[in-house]
């Protein structure tokens, strides 16, 4: 079994579309910038509603980001 040391990042990403495109954009804006992501684990999702409908969403991650290669 091999060890892996990480980095912790924090993201938040946001869609008019769904959860999951939020998602989406947050990994692929910050794979722009950041090498060797690895794993992501959703910690807070959040919406706005208007006329009693969903909006917008808003996803919180905590993305792992190795140290080691």
């Amino acid at each position: 079994m091999s060890h892996h040391t990480y980095k912790l990042i924090e993201l938040v990403g946001s869609s008019s579309t769904s959860t999951d495109d939020a998602i989406h954009s947050a990994i692929e804006r910050a794979s722009k910038t950041m090498r060797n992501l690895d794993w992501f684990e959703v910690t807070e999702t959040r919406g706005h509603l208007a006329e009693g409908k969903v909006v917008h969403f808003q996803v919180t991650l905590k993305v792992g980001l190795r140290l080691d290669d």
